[in-house]
């Protein structure tokens, strides 16, 4: 007897990505704001079909969202910094509690559960180095289970892309 899949199973591994989608993630990738014609007509399909399978690829979660990339040195957030995190605690519920209080700092655009010496990786925008030194000590480090933190400042960025599908 086959075990019922759970919902968030259904949503990927039910999920049949053809040719055809990829060539509309490669053109919503590019330009999030093409029309479905636009689309339709550089993958030689009628709107409605290219319609049906943006939408399929949403409610599949393909497609996560639309965002608009900003140039952070333009919104006064000119510095990046890259932060380690090691945690004193490694259960569950210490665990969450961090990612649920880096959710608050909008400060961290990114975080990663990774392995080796640390349990998190954050990237962070400030707009100067007083700004990250605030947030350092005290945001970062007054949340609960820190162990220990390692800032590495991003001196410019070589290659930075969102794209998946080539």
């Amino acid at each position: 007897m086959q075990k019922p899949l759970r919902k968030e199973q259904t949503a990927t591994e039910n999920t049949s990505i053809d040719e055809k989608d990829l060539a509309i993630l490669r053109l919503l990738q590019q330009n999030a704001k093409a029309t479905v014609k636009e689309i339709a007509d550089l993958v030689h399909l009628s709107t409605t079909p290219v319609h049906e399978r943006i939408k399929r690829m949403e409610q599949n979660g393909v497609i996560k969202q639309y965002a608009t990339l900003v140039d952070h040195t333009k919104v006064k957030k000119g510095l990046m910094v890259i932060c380690y995190v090691s945690l004193r605690q490694h259960d569950k519920t210490e665990g969450s509690k961090f990612i649920q209080r880096i959710h608050e700092m909008h400060e961290v655009i990114e975080c990663y559960n990774i392995s080796g010496e640390f349990d998190f990786m954050l990237k962070v925008v400030a707009e100067n180095m007083d700004d990250y030194y605030h947030f350092h000590v005290n945001k970062l480090s007054q949340a609960e289970n820190i162990g220990h933190v390692q800032s590495v400042f991003v001196m410019g960025v070589i290659k930075q892309t969102h794209v998946l599908v080539n």
